[in-house]
C-alpha cells in the first residue's frame, strides 16, 4: 500500500468531521457582514467596512477613538500655529496699549463706560490689565477664533477622505455616527482650547504690563479682582460657545466634499459672507438669525447686574445652528458613498 493510501486509510470520520466543520464555518460568518451600521445601509459600501457592523464597540473603545482624534488634531502644525497666532494677538494689543499710554495719556481718548465692547475694554486696560482679557477676545472674536474654528472644522472629514484615510476609519468597529459625534466633539474641544489660549495670554500680558486689583464694571460699579477673574473665566466659556454654531457648519460643509482644502476655503467664505451681510442696516430683519449677530454679547457679563437678554439669544442661537447643521451633517455623512 502507498504512503498517499496509508495517508487517506488513518484519517477517521471525526477527523473528517472536522476538516467538513472548518470549511463550513467561514461561511456561517458570512451573512453577518451584511449587517447596517447604525441602521442605515450605505450604498456602495466596502465589504469591509460592512464586516465591521456586526462589532459593537465598548464605551471604553469610544474614549479611545475621541482620545487618538484630540491627540492628532492638537499635534498638526496646522493646529498649532492657528493656537500660536491666536496668542499672540493679546501681546500685540498689549504692547500697543503700553506704548500709547506710556506718557501718562489714556488709551482710546479715555472714558470708561461706552457700549460695552472693544474700544471701551481697551480704554480701560492701562488702569487694570484684567481689561485686556476682555478686549483680545472681543478682538478675535470676530475672525481670527471662526477662522481658526472653520479650518479645523472644514478639515474633519474631508480631510481624512482627501489623504484616503477616512474609509479606513470607518473599518474599524465606529460607525459613521459615532464617527461623526467624535469628529465633532474633537472640534468642540478646538473651540474651547482656543478661547483659552487668548483669554491666558492676554492675562499673562495684561499682568506683566498693567497694575492688577479690582476693577470697575462697565457699569461703574467696583468688584474684585477674584471676582474679575470668575467673569474672565465665563466670558471665556461664553465665547466658546459662541463658535458651536460654526463649528456645526464647518462639519457639514466638510461632508459635502472630498477635498479638504474646498472644505476650509468655503466654511472661512460663508463666515465673512455672514459677518457682511450683519452689517448692512438693509438685512435688519434677518441679521438676528445670524450665527454671528450676538457674539459680542458676552460684555454684558461686565454688567452690574449682568444683561442676560442678548446672552441667552446667543446660546440658544447657536443651539439651533448645531441642531440644524449637525442633522444636516449626519444625514449627508450616514449616507454618503465612500470611496477613499
Amino acid at each position: 500500500m502507498s504512503r498517499a493510501d496509508t495517508s487517506r486509510a488513518d484519517t477517521s470520520p471525526a477527523d473528517s468531521s472536522r476538516a467538513e466543520a472548518r470549511d463550513e464555518a467561514p461561511r456561517a460568518e458570512a451573512p453577518r457582514a451584511e449587517a447596517p451600521r447604525d441602521g442605515v445601509p450605505p450604498a456602495g459600501v466596502p465589504r469591509a467596512e460592512a464586516a465591521s457592523a456586526g462589532r459593537v464597540p465598548s464605551p471604553l473603545w469610544s474614549f479611545g477613538l475621541l482620545r487618538s482624534e484630540l491627540l492628532i488634531t492638537f499635534r498638526r502644525w496646522r493646529t498649532l500655529a492657528l493656537l500660536g497666532v491666536l496668542a499672540a494677538v493679546p501681546v500685540l494689543v498689549g504692547i500697543a496699549v503700553k506704548i500709547e499710554t506710556s506718557d501718562g495719556a489714556s488709551f482710546g481718548g479715555g472714558g470708561g463706560g461706552g457700549g460695552g465692547e472693544g474700544p471701551a475694554f481697551i480704554s480701560q486696560i492701562s488702569n487694570n490689565g484684567l481689561f485686556l482679557v476682555f478686549t483680545a477676545l472681543a478682538a478675535t472674536l470676530p475672525f481670527f477664533l471662526p477662522m481658526a474654528v472653520g479650518v479645523v472644522a472644514g478639515d474633519a472629514i474631508a480631510g481624512e477622505a482627501n489623504a484616503g484615510t477616512l474609509r479606513y476609519l470607518l473599518v474599524a468597529p465606529a460607525g459613521r455616527t459615532r464617527l461623526l459625534l467624535t469628529k465633532y466633539a474633537t472640534v468642540i474641544a478646538f473651540c474651547l482650547a482656543a478661547t483659552l489660549v487668548v483669554a491666558v495670554s492676554a492675562l499673562a500680558v495684561g499682568a506683566l504690563l498693567f497694575p492688577v486689583g479690582e476693577l470697575t464694571t462697565i457699569s461703574g460699579t467696583r468688584i474684585t479682582y477674584a471676582e474679575g477673574l470668575g467673569r474672565a473665566l465665563l466670558i471665556a466659556l461664553v465665547v466658546a460657545a459662541s463658535l458651536v454654531g460654526v463649528a456645526a457648519l464647518g462639519l457639514f460643509v466638510s461632508t459635502l466634499t472630498g477635498s479638504g482644502v474646498a472644505a476650509m476655503a468655503t466654511t472661512v467664505g460663508l463666515l465673512i459672507t455672514v459677518q457682511i451681510l450683519d452689517q448692512i442696516p438693509q438685512l435688519d430683519a434677518l441679521q438676528p438669525y445670524f450665527f454671528s449677530h450676538y457674539w459680542l454679547s458676552f460684555a454684558d457679563l461686565m454688567r452690574e447686574p449682568v444683561y442676560w437678554d442678548d446672552l441667552v439669544k446667543n446660546l440658544g442661537l447657536q443651539a439651533l445652528y448645531a441642531a440644524v447643521f449637525g442633522s444636516a451633517a449626519w444625514a449627508r455623512f450616514t449616507a454618503k458613498d465612500i470611496t477613499s
